[in-house]
């Protein structure tokens, strides 16, 4: 059996919040919104969906769809652009900015995460890290995008893909981790 670690230990000593009072209030606001209003919402309703991101700081285009089941935490810090849509049950977990460019779609259960913890540091600091999607990008079913990863434009990247690198323009990408397998070529 292991000796308990020393009183002085920094694993032991209270950890700080990583986000203010501010923040944890519009957070909670959030969450109750999200929950009734925008999750309730009827499916074509995406105008009201729109007009509630952009009431809690999100930069949502007019005529970008995101699906009443999509889960967004942090709105403040999503950028969606012109023609965009979030799939149903997609998570955009936006501790970093998360932006999404015109004509960019997100399909069902992808799940955008801007954000981890440094573990080179005993307390495990929250990173908020950016995502970047460009215009024309289309992130099949299931597809997890990682913190501080770039997706320029027209990539396709396949079902249940991992990305967690930068992916470059104009070309379809695969695996865990997602890398290119041929050129994206449009008729």
């Amino acid at each position: 059996m292991s000796a308990p670690p020393p009183a002085d230990d920094p694993l032991r000593a209270r950890r700080t919040s990583a986000w203010t009072t501010r923040e944890k209030f519009a957070r909670t606001l959030w969450y109750l919104v999200e929950a009734t209003l925008f999750r309730w919402s009827p499916r074509p309703c995406y105008r009201w969906r729109n007009w509630l991101l952009r009431r809690f700081g999100a930069t949502v285009h007019p005529t970008a769809r995101v699906r009443p089941s999509a889960t967004i935490e942090v709105p403040w810090n999503l950028r969606v652009g012109e023609h965009a849509q979030i799939g149903d049950s997609a998570i955009v977990y936006c501790l970093g900015t998360i932006t999404i460019g015109a004509r960019t779609m997100i399909s069902q259960y992808s799940h955008l995460c801007a954000g981890t913890h440094d573990h080179t540091q005993r307390s495990y600091p929250l990173l908020r890290q950016p995502i970047a999607i460009g215009d024309d990008v289309w992130l099949a079913a299931d597809v997890f995008v990682g913190p501080n990863v770039t997706i320029g434009d027209g990539v396709v990247v396949g079902a249940r893909s991992t990305v967690v690198t930068d992916l470059p323009p104009w070309k379809i990408c695969v695996g865990a981790p997602a890398r290119p397998v041929r050129d994206r070529e449009l008729n």
